[in-house]
């Protein structure tokens, strides 16, 4: 498929996160919340806008952005978008770890089965697991455009 204009999501390249080991060390993002109900994100698009529009007010969105969910309760998650500096009004955070990455494609709703998929392949890696992020490469326009919806779960061991 030809890219044009009308997408505001990047091409997300497979290779490039599927079963890799990743190190951050002070990763730099911004976190907010977004409020859920079992799980279903309530305002996810209000919370990226504003935190979108207060990284480019600052120039501060890299060239690889990328948002990432903790999904820490039935009723909220943390997100963590990148940024290329501290910004003004913002929480910034420094992530620093070790992850192994697994690439999935579907629906939303095979996140369970997905999630055991990653605690299997931490398992198989002879890792123990600390936490999961979820990264989605694509909103829900450019999945629908491009025919893919992927998530990308980065394991921290």
């Amino acid at each position: 498929m030809k890219e044009d204009e009308t997408f505001c999501c990047k091409r997300f390249d497979v290779k490039k996160w599927d079963k890799k080991k990743v190190t951050w060390k002070n990763k730099l993002f911004v976190k907010d919340t977004v409020l859920a109900f079992f799980h279903i994100p309530l305002n996810f698009g209000s919370v990226v806008k504003s935190n979108m529009k207060k990284l480019k007010d600052a120039n501060a969105i890299p060239k690889d952005s990328m948002i990432l969910s903790d999904e820490k309760s039935m009723f909220y998650s943390n997100l963590y978008i990148t940024t290329k500096k501290a910004i003004p009004k913002a929480k910034d955070v420094r992530v620093s770890g070790t992850f192994l990455t697994k690439v999935f494609e579907g629906p939303y709703k095979n996140i369970g089965k997905w999630i055991k998929e990653m605690e299997e392949y931490v398992k198989l890696e002879k890792k123990e697991l600390k936490q999961m992020y979820f990264y989605y490469p694509y909103c829900p326009k450019c999945a629908k455009k491009y025919g893919n919806n992927y998530i990308v779960i980065f394991a921290e061991i």
